[in-house]
């Protein structure tokens, strides 16, 4: 590691048993080098520690009833970690292996994504180790409603806005919603995003970090003169950001030929057929594996991963660290030009080493999936002015932010000798935001 030591072993020694946080942190501590070197002073009055450390920390017990009676209790979690640019800003996460410590990592991750937004947003995440698979849409209903009758309290459009993220779509979102206005008995619509139209949520929100990512990764190749028509595209996930990341794919002209889920990987050397992967994944929330019974052409691999699949892009659009050092090589020696970061640090440290040494372009995913809070912001934008925008206006504004955060990530790193290195760019342009803020606050 080439900086503070001492600082990052403190880090490690408030936050023990956090591996995640640990890693997000080192992180950016190394990326944001060349910024202080160049200005020793950005260390000064502890902004760094401050950084570093949650404003404020909220876990909570979640108890509901399943259909059959049976009384459960799960932990709820909501870490506000910076409100020095707005109201704090991330989504929730309902996952079995859902921890403190995962939060903690993406709500700090969110610090520096939602600077590059340029949109006022502070940052935070929550979620709980309820796993909404295979639950009714009445056990799920009741567990949005208990979680909420706890949350609610320390939430709203000036204080901190949730959204949606892993286990936590527009169903989850609406439920949460309701619960929130029988509570409060106010429709205050811009408390939380990723709703459903009908309840004052904004077109294109389903589709925005998919779709950013892709508009990221073409604008990466379009900055080295290439392009994504006729690519052979590599993608992990099959839920919601990696389906519309290969819809975008597609449009675009390139042909993602592979998708993911818990228990292997799909490929399908014509290209993934949306249709039929929007019937298995979402209209039924059925399992990759019959995708096969439907279309002869392709196969299922149970317990491998996609990224032995020969490709020049690739876009890990699942989870964090499900892309390490042996897959980076594997990539690497088919050829492969860049890489789009559709998940939260889905990459290992090692991964990243061996890009980087190999010059593959990597959109990091404080950059690189920064569309959907983008559009998580538009739509709050949306809800304060009473307005009702469109698909195409929103797809618009989202192309835009995501060329800006693309143009400041590679100036940032060409201003820092660093030409290129979106790793840099992205971590040094958002914290530079950040910190100013801060600074400009006082001593809080």
């Amino acid at each position: 590691m080439t900086f503070d030591q001492a600082l990052y072993e403190q880090i490690v020694r408030r936050n023990p048993a956090e591996p995640e946080f640990h890693q997000a942190v080192a992180e950016v501590l190394e990326a944001i080098q060349p910024a202080l070197h160049r200005d020793p002073g950005l260390r000064d009055a502890a902004m760094l520690e401050r950084l570093c450390e949650p404003e404020r920390h909220l876990m909570f017990r979640v108890v509901w009833t399943g259909d059959d009676g049976r009384v459960h209790v799960n932990r709820g979690y909501r870490v506000e970690f910076s409100s020095a640019l707005g109201p704090y800003k991330g989504g929730l996460r309902f996952h079995r292996d859902v921890t403190l410590g995962t939060v903690k990592f993406l709500a700090f991750e969110q610090i520096f994504k939602n600077a590059l937004t340029g949109l006022g947003l502070g940052a935070g995440k929550g979620g709980s180790d309820f796993d909404p698979a295979g639950r009714s849409d009445a056990e799920i209903m009741r567990f949005c409603q208990s979680f909420m009758t706890e949350l609610h309290r320390h939430i709203g459009p000036e204080t901190d806005v949730p959204a949606g993220d892993i286990g936590v779509g527009s169903r989850e979102i609406g439920y949460l919603f309701g619960q929130y206005k029988r509570l409060t008995n106010r429709y205050a619509a811009g408390t939380l995003t990723g709703k459903d139209p009908l309840l004052g949520g904004i077109p294109a929100r389903p589709e925005a970090t998919g779709y950013g990512t892709v508009y990221f990764l073409d604008a990466m190749l379009t900055a080295g003169g290439k392009d994504l028509d006729g690519r052979t595209a590599i993608v992990s996930g099959s839920g919601n950001v990696a389906f519309h990341a290969i819809a975008k794919l597609r449009a675009l002209g390139a042909n993602p030929v592979t998708c993911s889920d818990s228990g292997g990987f799909l490929h399908d050397p014509r290209g993934i057929d949306l249709d039929v992967l929007h019937e298995l994944k979402v209209a039924r929330r059925g399992r990759l594996s019959e995708y096969p019974d439907h279309v002869p052409s392709a196969r299922y691999v149970p317990g491998g991963t996609p990224w032995e699949v020969p490709g020049t892009v690739a876009l890990p659009c699942a989870t964090q660290n499900e892309l390490g050092e042996q897959d980076a090589r594997t990539l690497v020696k088919n050829d492969l030009l860049a890489v789009a970061e559709g998940a939260n640090m889905p990459c290992t440290p090692a991964a990243l080493q061996v890009f980087r040494e190999a010059g593959v372009a990597l959109g990091p995913g404080k950059a690189a999936n920064a569309g959907g809070v983008a559009t998580s912001g538009l739509e709050m934008r949306q809800n304060a002015a009473r307005e009702r925008w469109s698909f195409e206006r929103t797809d618009q504004a989202l192309q835009e932010i995501m060329a800006d955060i693309h143009t400041t990530c590679l100036a940032t790193a060409e201003d820092h000798g660093a030409p290129g290195d979106y790793v840099t760019g992205a971590a040094i342009a958002g914290f530079r935001t950040v910190v100013a803020a801060m600074d400009a606050g006082g001593y809080i």
